[in-house]
């Protein structure tokens, strides 16, 4: 299936890989790294990356002419947050006491991992960097193809706290948590699909077929 992917430039994120993830999955799909608001509304699918400090992305965001036309965007086109921007779709974030869009219902948490160690009893590290394996807690289009217990990779320091229903992966370091997330016409995950693989392309290939 052929569209327009525009992956936000607003200064805070994996850009590069991201785009070139996403063209590798979908070759008929134009993908468009773009800070520009009028592409944003031309585009039929939108990607929100996002990596850094929450509070940093939320005020580039802000800072960068885009939030109208992704707000815009989010009633109905197909969206994909990545690990800070799945964060932002939140409200409250405990990093700076920042606080995000607020589109889904939930806040943002940092790890607690004092005395908490591994299998090897070696004390755990935050940030979290690695791979893990995604359980996935409820079906989902964006799963189509991907084995539950699937591995990806991570890179950060805070988590998503939100209500079950919105839920669709999990995965633990050290405490159980939730990694992926759908509401509607949005998706989003606290890994980086784009570092994460085959299964992670597998993922970009479901998002630019995907028909909320």
């Amino acid at each position: 299936m052929s569209s327009t992917i525009a992956i936000l430039d607003y200064g805070s994120g994996n850009l590069r890989s991201v785009a070139q993830a996403a063209r590798t999955a979908s070759p008929k799909s134009t993908v468009i790294i773009t800070s520009q608001p009028d592409v944003v509304r031309a585009a039929d699918r939108i990607i929100l990356p996002g990596q850094g400090a929450m509070a940093d992305c939320m005020s580039n965001l802000k800072a960068s002419g885009l939030l109208e036309a992704l707000t815009e965007a989010a009633q109905t086109k197909p969206l994909m947050g990545v690990c800070v921007g799945e964060q932002m779709l939140f409200g409250a974030a405990e990093e700076d006491a920042s606080h995000g869009l607020g589109w889904l219902q939930g806040s943002v948490v940092r790890f607690r991992l004092d005395g908490v160690t591994d299998a090897n009893g070696a004390q755990l590290k935050v940030p979290h960097m690695g791979w893990n394996a995604v359980r996935q807690t409820r079906a989902h289009p964006l799963w189509d193809g991907i084995p539950d217990e699937a591995y990806f990779y991570y890179v950060h320091s805070y988590f998503v706290q939100c209500d079950a229903a919105l839920t669709v992966g999990a995965s633990t370091y050290g405490v159980d948590f939730t990694c992926a997330v759908a509401q509607d016409n949005i998706f989003a995950v606290q890994f980086h699909p784009e570092k994460s693989g085959e299964y992670g392309l597998q993922m970009y290939r479901n998002f630019a077929e995907w028909k909320p």
